[in-house]
């Protein structure tokens, strides 16, 4: 077997592997995000107290995400990644544990932490095997993120459906996405610094070609962050579900968003960002208004879905758009991931407080005008379009290994 036949087998293997990461990373935030009720309920928090403690997870994230490269850098990609995904998936036992306001914002300040830092190694790890196909994979590769956030949503809404303890149930979740996590990672490509290789700045200010762009990001993700964390509160405060329905809306919206992910590459190819991401915002638009008049769950629950669907490929285009917007491409997206986390720092405990002074219909109304903005505003995404390098066929970019 040739040499780079040999090669190419270890990338696709990697590229399988590096999927299976993302998998795992998703069910912890999906196994989560269906337990909210339980969660708000065992520590006895009313809306604007979980809102405020929702915020703990982005504020987390955004604290430690700059130590991932430093981490990566200093023990190679597969150890740091092999780390950083067991400490996200043993952090999804915390929040439940937590028995009044105080221990759960450290506990979801230290979910978000680990979340951050696993998230930044698995992208990039992503972004080596892309690179190394010469073809587009990380559509897809969020689109398994999305899986397993939909699994997760799944094993969620069954665990509140029979009424089972959320300690019980995120501590045998945990155990398992802890073993598959680390187990994949056997299989990542093992990166290793060079000796002259300088560690990576601890922070840096966005370019002003970022800020547009991460405003349109920004919109996005305050409307995901907003339809995870409080979908299921909604269905069950405002329409008067049971536990089980409201935990199935969250599964909804997720699953939607994993759908449009895994073909997203295609539609932009075919349509571009411009066109596909003001679509998207009708779509999400729509959604958010069928929430707000919702009188059934079903209604609300096909806003969710909606919404799911209009948003889900903003955020991997708002990064396109960033790498091509300025002479400093790793600066721009750098940029935008920090708005983008912002939004996710804002979302929870905005909508909190805004429910707590008015209603959480009200407070979706801040949603779909958010959403709203997304049509408007795509044009500024128009770098992702311009020059955009045509995908490599597979059968071109990777020759077949078979004799």
């Amino acid at each position: 077997m040739s040499a780079v036949v040999y090669e190419q087998r270890e990338v696709r293997r990697a590229r399988y592997a590096v999927a299976a990461v993302f998998a795992a990373h998703g069910a912890v935030t999906g196994s989560f995000a269906t337990r909210v009720p339980w969660i708000q309920d065992h520590a006895g928090v009313g809306a604007g107290q979980l809102g405020l403690a929702l915020a703990f997870p982005a504020l987390g994230a955004s604290v430690a995400m700059p130590l991932a490269g430093r981490i990566t850098h200093r023990f190679g990609a597969r150890n740091a990644l092999r780390g950083l995904i067991a400490l996200w998936t043993i952090a999804l036992t915390l929040p439940s544990l937590a028995p009044n306001l105080l221990t759960l914002c450290l506990a979801l300040f230290t979910f978000g932490a680990t979340a951050g830092m696993a998230d930044v190694a698995m992208n990039a790890l992503g972004v080596e095997v892309e690179n190394r196909l010469g073809r587009s994979i990380m559509s897809g590769l969020h689109g398994m993120w999305s899986v397993g956030t939909v699994t997760g949503s799944l094993g969620g809404t069954l665990a509140a459906h029979l009424g089972a303890d959320a300690r019980l149930h995120h501590a045998l979740a945990a155990a398992v996405l802890t073993v598959l996590g680390v187990a994949a990672c056997s299989w990542v490509l093992d990166l290793q610094p060079t000796e002259d290789e300088e560690p990576p700045p601890r922070f840096a200010l966005p370019p002003r070609s970022a800020l547009l762009i991460g405003a349109v990001g920004f919109c996005a993700v305050f409307a995901e962050g907003a339809s995870l964390d409080w979908s299921a509160v909604y269905l069950r405060d405002q329409l008067d579900t049971s536990a089980g329905l409201a935990a199935a809306c969250t599964t909804g919206f997720t699953l939607t968003m994993a759908l449009a992910r895994l073909v997203g590459d295609k539609v932009v190819d075919r349509y571009g960002a411009v066109r596909t991401v003001r679509f998207g915002g009708v779509l999400a638009a729509l959604g958010g208004l069928l929430i707000i008049v919702a009188g059934h769950p079903a209604v609300a629950m096909t806003g969710f879905a909606l919404l799911g669907l209009g948003i889900a490929v903003v955020v991997p285009l708002c990064f396109a758009a960033a790498g091509r917007s300025g002479s400093n491409p790793s600066l721009a997206i750098a940029g935008v991931a920090t708005i983008t986390y912002t939004s996710g720092l804002i979302a929870p405990s905005a909508i909190g407080g805004l429910a707590q002074a008015t209603s959480l219909m009200v407070s979706f109304c801040l949603v779909t005008v958010l959403a709203s903005g997304l049509a408007v505003f795509a044009g500024v995404l128009r770098t992702a379009d311009r020059d955009r390098p045509k995908i490599s066929r597979p059968d071109a970019a990777v020759p077949d290994p078979r004799p």
